[in-house]
């Protein structure tokens, strides 16, 4: 086993280690640095897991009789990166221009229709 699988089978047993990255107060490059350093030494991964154990989970906005309310709705749309979204629909509009200059036929005229062979008899510029 590779040391790059070791170190997923590693966070799988440690799902904790998935919040951090998420908030932003770590990267998976510096968790992989440290495990590649120290391996799974307790000392290391100590402070990670007991603050995995002290933060409470914040309950769901889905899971409070099922209503979402407007600070939830306000919390998602603070998280919203909008260069990501607008680098999203920038992709999805090229990507639909690519397929419509493919499948949607030019109104033009096709230059092998217009062809018009010339006579044997007549020379160029007769």
């Amino acid at each position: 086993m590779t040391k790059i699988e070791e170190f997923k089978s590693f966070v799988r047993q440690n799902p904790g280690l998935i919040n951090y990255v998420k908030k932003g107060e770590m990267t998976w490059q510096k968790f992989y640095e440290i495990y590649d350093l120290y391996g799974e030494d307790e000392n290391i991964w100590h402070s990670y897991k007991e603050k995995q154990k002290e933060e409470p989970k914040a309950p769901s906005p889905s899971s409070s009789n099922g209503k979402v309310t407007l600070n939830d709705i306000i919390g998602m749309a603070k998280n919203i990166n909008v260069d990501k979204v607008q680098d999203g629909i920038t992709s999805l509009q090229k990507a639909i221009g690519l397929f419509g200059d493919l499948f949607i036929k030019d109104n033009k005229s096709d230059p092998v229709k217009n062809y018009e062979p010339r006579p044997i008899y007549r020379k160029f510029e007769d």
